[in-house]
Order: C-alpha cells, then sequence, then structure tokens
C-alpha cells in the first residue's frame, strides 16, 4: 500500500510539474509577444533597410522573422570589444540567426549566451591569419566591418553573419547537442550525401560558386553553402541543383523560389 501511495505522489508531482510548465511557458511567450509588439517597428524598419532577402519574403514570414529576432536578441548578451556599442548591432546579429533558422522548430542556438562584436578582423588563437569570425565553446565572434558588408553587399556570395550562424547552428545539433532541431539532425545526414561528393571533388581542384575556401573544411564547406544559398541562390540552383535543393529540404526554405515569387509579383 505505501509503494502505491508513492508512486501516485510522484504521479501526481510530474502531471502538476508538466502543467504549471506549460502554462508558465504560454504566459512567457505572452509577456514577450507584448515586449514585441512594442518594439516590432523599429526592428522592421532596421532590418528591412540593411537586409536585402527581409523584403522579398512575404509578409506573414516577415512577421515571423520579426519576432524571432526579438526573441534571440533578447536571449543573448552582446559583448563589444574595440567597437562603439550601437543599437542596430544586436538586432542585425540576431536577424541573420533568425534567418538561417526560419524554416526550422528550434532556433534559439541556447548553448550561445554571448556573443563578441569587435570592429575589424581579428587574431584568433596560434593561426597567422586574420578572422572574420568565429564560433568556439565560449561564444559566437563577428567582426563588425566584415558583418555589414556581408549583408548590405550584393556583389558576392559573402555573408559572415550567416557564416557564423551556420557554424553555430552545426555546433548546438552535433557537438554540444543542447539545441537538437530533430528535422535538421535527420536531414543533416541527406544532405551530407549529395555534399561530402561536391566537397570531396572540390578538394581534388574541381572550381564550383562555393569558392576554395569551401573546401578546406567540411565545417567550412557546410558554412559556406550557407551563405551562397541566401546570397546568390539562382547561380547555385543552375551550377550545384543537387546541392540546391538538398539544402532547401534541410533548412525548409527556399530562396530561388522566394526571388521568382518576387519577380512574378
Amino acid at each position: 500500500m505505501e509503494i502505491v501511495l508513492i508512486c501516485l505522489l510522484v504521479f501526481c508531482t510530474i502531471f502538476l510539474f508538466e502543467v504549471l510548465h506549460v502554462r508558465l511557458q504560454k504566459f512567457l511567450l505572452y509577456r514577450r509577444r507584448r515586449g514585441f509588439e512594442q518594439h516590432e517597428p523599429f526592428f522592421r524598419k532596421l532590418i528591412s533597410a540593411n537586409i536585402r532577402y527581409f523584403n522579398k519574403v512575404d509578409e506573414e514570414t516577415r512577421h515571423k522573422w520579426l519576432f524571432r529576432t526579438y526573441l534571440f536578441y533578447r536571449s543573448k548578451k552582446f559583448h563589444y570589444v574595440g567597437v562603439q556599442k550601437s543599437d542596430e548591432m544586436p538586432i542585425l546579429i540576431s536577424a541573420t540567426a533568425a534567418q538561417l533558422t526560419l524554416g526550422l522548430e528550434n532556433f534559439s542556438l541556447n548553448y550561445f549566451h554571448d556573443i563578441y562584436v569587435l570592429q575589424h578582423d581579428y587574431h584568433y588563437g596560434y593561426y597567422s591569419l586574420p578572422f572574420m569570425g568565429h564560433v568556439d565553446s565560449s561564444g559566437i565572434y563577428l567582426s563588425w566591418d566584415n558583418f555589414l558588408t556581408g549583408i548590405r553587399s550584393a556583389h558576392d556570395s559573402s555573408n559572415v553573419g550567416l557564416h557564423e550562424m551556420a557554424h553555430a547552428l552545426a555546433y548546438v545539433n552535433f557537438i554540444t547537442k543542447t539545441d537538437e532541431d530533430k528535422h535538421f539532425k535527420k536531414e543533416f545526414h541527406q544532405f551530407s550525401k549529395v555534399a561530402r561528393p561536391v566537397y570531396q571533388e572540390m578538394q581534388r581542384g574541381r572550381r564550383t560558386i562555393l569558392g576554395e575556401y569551401a573546401a578546406t573544411n567540411y565545417h567550412e564547406f557546410w558554412a559556406v553553402s550557407v551563405e551562397v544559398f541566401f546570397e546568390n541562390p539562382i547561380r547555385f540552383r543552375h551550377e550545384l541543383p543537387e546541392l540546391y535543393d538538398a539544402m532547401t529540404r534541410l533548412l525548409k526554405q527556399d530562396p530561388y523560389a522566394v526571388l521568382l515569387a518576387r519577380l512574378a509579383a
């Protein structure tokens, strides 16, 4: 009888915890939406003025993008190293993370609490060449000059913000496993069936739209693929159609289709 009572007590405790947890999450989401409503006009104006792709997606996607940007922005601590802080910095950086993960369920990259913003290229560890950004266990690092060039330039396929967020997304799914997205993890294996042969051919000298840096290692191949996927989807799809299709399934987004829809409107 005593065992039955203990089991019943444990069951009731677990049940009440689940109920209270769900209600707490709903309450927090409500509070966040109320806070978001106050900030939305400024976020929309800033992102619209700086990220071209934002203006090409439909209004429902823009609203989702803005809200996720706000949630990401609120969940991180931004550090400014040798650069004057401005209001646009954390918002635009958060917007690139939201852009990459728009099609995924888990988007907070919750292992990373700290994001470091530096003014220019910087040196890291024992590497001789300067860095534009990197990701390690201590946080996400970005050089502001290169970040701005990436989101504003329409003449290349480089976007350091998307590049580093791609590294961070892989990091939380495959290294720390703290913010795993079931779809992303499952589909990444399918993506690799297409991607690895392309990567190996590039290591043997094949030239593609992804450029030489993508052949450095498979981690860089993934991050560069993300950059080009959003920055130059027409050429990417034309030159590497199977890889492009694998990216659309992996990220549950299709920038090429977005551009076509925009042109047809």
